[in-house]
């Protein structure tokens, strides 16, 4: 296999930029493990990036499977200048954003009376987290709203370590979506009812607020139940959005 050109580089290494990846409709995936997700979903991708011990190893199954549309050699030096991470990991990819909804919407069916909604969450790693923890419960519905952080942020689409491709993602405004959904909202706050004493419904939407803000003022009225994780230490003052979803998902969907 022939080395990456200097221009095909140069090209590619514009991907850094978040506005490029919006602009074309794309986003950037990388390392070992997503690449070995990706490779058992089936799912095609528009260009391959990899070193060469790895491409001796695996290049030869995206060829003959024909997954991937252009693959190319490159040094760790060259991967360095792609990758947006610190330490890159053999294999970086470009892939189109609609594969991550047409692969989601096959695993539609299970838990699909639980939707989670997420108000202006800012930490690209909170949200990823997020995303990766409601595919180990089987949520497959996110409702964020439209000042959330992209999910193909580059944070966002590693933290989620593939789960990107089986949960939707999607962003509308709560504000008009929340009292048109047709389900109880309950919000996590701080002077909620003790979640222990909260018998899980559903349909049910979960709504989970701002990292150091909470719920929106405008949505808190939107809210029919108003749930708290008890702070049993007492000193702490909050828990982390996605710490604090992870605990509600596990006792919504637990039981």
């Amino acid at each position: 296999m022939e080395p990456i050109s200097k221009s095909k580089l140069k090209e590619l290494a514009a991907f850094r930029q978040q506005k490029f990846c919006d602009l074309n409709n794309l986003f950037v995936a990388e390392g070992e493990k997503f690449a070995s997700e990706i490779l058992a979903m089936g799912i095609h991708i528009d260009t391959l990036c990899a070193t060469s011990d790895w491409l001796d190893a695996h290049g030869a199954i995206w060829l003959d499977k024909g997954l991937c549309s252009s693959l190319h050699l490159v040094t760790d030096e060259q991967l360095q200048r792609l990758s947006s991470l610190r330490q890159p990991n053999k294999v970086w990819m470009l892939l189109e954003r609609q594969a991550c909804d047409i692969q989601s919407s096959k695993f539609k069916i299970q838990n699909s009376k639980i939707t989670l909604a997420l108000d202006r969450l800012q930490d690209p790693g909170n949200l990823g987290t997020i995303i990766r923890t409601a595919d180990w419960f089987g949520i497959r519905r996110i409702v964020c709203s439209l000042d959330t952080v992209s999910r193909f942020n580059p944070k966002v689409v590693q933290s989620t370590m593939g789960s990107l491709f089986r949960v939707s993602v999607e962003c509308r405004d709560l504000a008009e979506w929340l009292p048109a959904c047709g389900m109880p909202v309950y919000g996590a706050v701080l002077d909620g009812d003790d979640l222990r004493g909260v018998a899980p419904a559903t349909p049910a939407v979960i709504l989970v607020g701002n990292e150091s803000r909470g719920i929106s003022p405008d949505l808190r009225p939107l809210l029919t139940n108003r749930i708290t994780i008890p702070n049993l230490g007492g000193t702490c003052e909050s828990l982390n959005a996605a710490v604090a979803t992870a605990v509600i998902l596990s006792h919504w969907c637990c039981r």
